[in-house]
């Protein structure tokens, strides 16, 4: 099997480098040359949680060649249209493309690809990209072997090729097959929205958010949003490492407190993960946050569902995207007190 890490990033040197040394024949493609150098030249280096070093093939693109039977997307979808259409001449009849891009855009991709190409998944686990070659793995080791991976068809059903991709997935991490995709992909927007978002509109890792009351509380009302747009949507949520996400809802101010400590331990393993959106910022480029946040106010629209949380987020990030700045915590931290209020 041939297999392309199309997006090989933070998260993609991990992935590329855990499937390389398990004896698989993996392409790890991404348009940053100097990267893509130090992957050939000295391997994947993952440091952060882990100490690990492998031997990979890395190219640019534009030298991709042959047939991929497998390619694991991890581009940021600000870029779909034009990586999705390079990628054609690369693919056959029988190829897959598994996206683990944030949000949920299987349907995007469908649309170029072909739906009978598409797999989804969501990528359990943090990273970020440190310098060229080098990726830190933020989430702990044994949380990552356990739990990094979950996949499944659109149509829900249980496929021979949905098994053939955990089997490979398998030598990253634990990885989960999913009957229910929807909500799978759901239950992931939700955790990128309380705390991906927060994370990069306070400019603080995902531990800031959870140590700070006014932070905390309003990560559990973006996620309790999240939960009622997605519900107005018809989407039941799938659970995360065997954790309901759908009993985060608030249905009473009585239930904020319990809400706020179910979200502190859940989050706990992942404290030292940093946003990409945030890294996006710090790099003076534009960000996902209307594929993330910016979801549940679309998709709220005529459901008469207010979103105050997750506009606040996306005003934030926008703001700081067109100054082309980082965000404050202390400043920004004063606009989610007020809505705490």
């Amino acid at each position: 099997m041939k297999i392309a890490i199309l997006g090989a990033g933070s998260l993609g040197t991990i992935a590329g480098a855990y499937i390389a040394a398990g004896g698989q024949d993996v392409e790890l493609i991404d348009v940053y040359q100097a990267h893509v150098d130090a992957l050939n030249q000295s391997g994947a280096k993952i440091i952060g949680t882990t100490d690990f070093q492998t031997k990979v093939k890395a190219i640019t693109p534009d030298n991709m060649s042959g047939t991929y039977d497998l390619v694991l997307l991890l581009t940021k979808q600000l870029y779909n249209d034009s990586v999705l259409q390079n990628l054609l001449p690369f693919l056959d009849e029988k190829s897959v493309v598994l996206s683990l891009q944030n949000g949920i855009p299987e349907e995007k991709v469908a649309s170029i690809v072909g739906r009978e190409r598409v797999i989804a998944g969501s990528v359990e686990f943090g990273a970020t990209f440190m310098e060229p070659g080098v990726s830190k793995l933020t989430t702990e080791f044994g949380h990552f072997k356990e739990y990094a991976f979950q996949i499944g068809e659109l149509n829900g059903e249980i496929t021979e090729r949905i098994h053939e991709i955990k089997t490979i997935l398998d030598l990253v991490g634990g990885t989960h097959i999913s009957d229910n995709l929807v909500g799978t992909k759901w239950s992931k927007l939700l955790i990128n929205n309380a705390f991906s978002g927060l994370s990069a509109a306070l400019n603080t890792e995902f531990g800031g958010v959870i140590d700070h009351e006014v932070s905390i509380v309003s990560a559990a009302h973006i996620a309790n949003e999240t939960i009622k747009v997605g519900h107005a949507n018809g989407v039941t949520f799938a659970k995360m490492n065997k954790f309901d996400i759908a009993s985060l809802e608030i249905k009473s101010e009585n239930d904020i407190p319990e809400r706020v400590q179910t979200l502190r331990n859940f989050m706990e393993p992942s404290r030292l993960l940093r946003a990409s959106m945030l890294q996006d910022l710090e790099k003076k480029r534009k960000s996902e946050i209307d594929y993330i946040n910016g979801v549940v106010p679309r998709l709220a629209k005529g459901k008469g569902i207010a979103t105050p949380y997750n506009d606040m987020v996306v005003k934030l990030v926008k703001q700081a995207e067109e100054t082309q700045s980082v965000p404050n915590f202390d400043t920004n931290i004063k606009f989610f007190e007020e809505l705490n209020k």
